[in-house]
């Protein structure tokens, strides 16, 4: 590849890996394609080099040069839950019609996942990005920037210039969970919480906020754990934060499916809800508007954020990149029977 691709593209070339690692650019190929007869020290010299630079290999570098991917990247933290399929099922619908192909990619909240995701799927050039927040390695953000494909970022709302966000607040949700609780005269609130990625800790922190402001913040009230969330879990943690403080009034739960397990274990242990403890979840599964006590739960829009995602997508493609850079499609706080 020559420097002058550099010039037209602005992305880091072989060349540019190869002069900062002082050999030669076939050196270099051969260091990142894994050959064996390239020392290790060598290699990991070689890749140093890349990261540092945010060099992506081209595979597709010998072709046309009208020539243009059809694709559209979409990483997310996980398949198996319904939230995420339901966000997917409206970008498809919107990028389709355009002849974009969905390439999607599950890191299983794991930021080392997404850095080799990223870099296999940047490889192939596609036309566009869209990635789940905005928590990411350092390699993983060096690599964005190099690649210059254009990206929407979902469920969370930037704050930085040129940064094209789709999403709701997730501190303001947490913050109306304890307003909504403190509102019906709860004083001893707690939070449970697992999984712990960057959006459940906004929601913590802004749960947090709410009930300092109140002067009723308890952080011995708090159980958090970086378990994949359940309704299994959400029984189990119950139970060990009533244990624990038998004078708890309500509960936050990070996601509706703790909240449910969190029903059930009351009812086994002949806790009343709300009477004894009120419970708020999140999400509002299907499931939740039909449990015993019916769950109150923060509805988020996951259908809504994919449609506007793919198509602020659409428009950064159509060279539109001035129209609504953060879009904040908000909740609602559905309230039931369990608060």
């Amino acid at each position: 590849m020559s420097r002058s691709t550099s010039r037209t593209t602005g992305r880091p070339t072989l060349a540019e890996v190869a002069r900062l690692c002082g050999v030669s650019p076939i050196t270099v190929s051969r260091a990142l394609r894994g050959v064996a007869t390239v020392a290790p020290e060598l290699v990991e010299k070689v890749r140093a080099a890349a990261a540092q630079l945010g060099y992506v290999a081209n595979p597709a570098a010998r072709a046309l040069a009208s020539a243009q991917s059809q694709s559209v990247a979409v990483l997310i933290p996980s398949l198996s839950n319904q939230l995420f399929v339901e966000t997917l099922d409206a970008i498809h619908d919107v990028l389709r019609p355009r002849g974009l192909e969905v390439m999607i990619g599950n890191f299983h909240y794991d930021a080392a996942v997404e850095e080799n995701l990223l870099r296999n799927y940047l490889a192939h050039q596609p036309r566009g990005l869209l990635l789940t927040g905005f928590e990411r390695s350092e390699a993983a953000r060096r690599m964005l920037a190099a690649s210059r494909v254009p990206c929407v970022h979902m469920m969370e709302l930037g704050d930085e210039e040129d940064v094209v966000s789709v999403g709701f607040s997730q501190h303001e949700a947490g913050r109306a969970v304890a307003r909504h609780l403190l509102e019906r005269g709860r004083r001893r609130l707690g939070f449970i919480a697992a999984q712990l990625d960057a959006r459940v800790l906004q929601r913590a922190e802004g749960f947090r906020q709410a009930l300092g402001e109140a002067g009723l913040y308890d952080p011995a009230l708090e159980l958090l754990v970086p378990q994949p969330s359940s309704i299994g879990l959400g029984g189990e943690l119950f139970g060990q934060l009533l244990a624990r403080h038998g004078d708890i009034d309500g509960i936050f739960f990070c996601n509706d499916d703790l909240a449910h397990g969190a029903i059930f274990q009351a009812q086994r242990q002949g806790i009343r809800v709300p009477e004894q403890v009120a419970m708020v979840g999140f999400n509002d599964l299907p499931a939740s508007a039909h449990m015993v006590p019916r769950l109150t739960s923060i509805r988020t829009p996951l259908a809504a954020v994919g449609r506007h995602a793919a198509q602020a997508l659409l428009d950064l493609l159509d060279g539109k990149t001035g129209k609504n850079p953060v879009q904040d499609l908000g909740f609602a706080l559905m309230i039931r029977e369990s608060s």
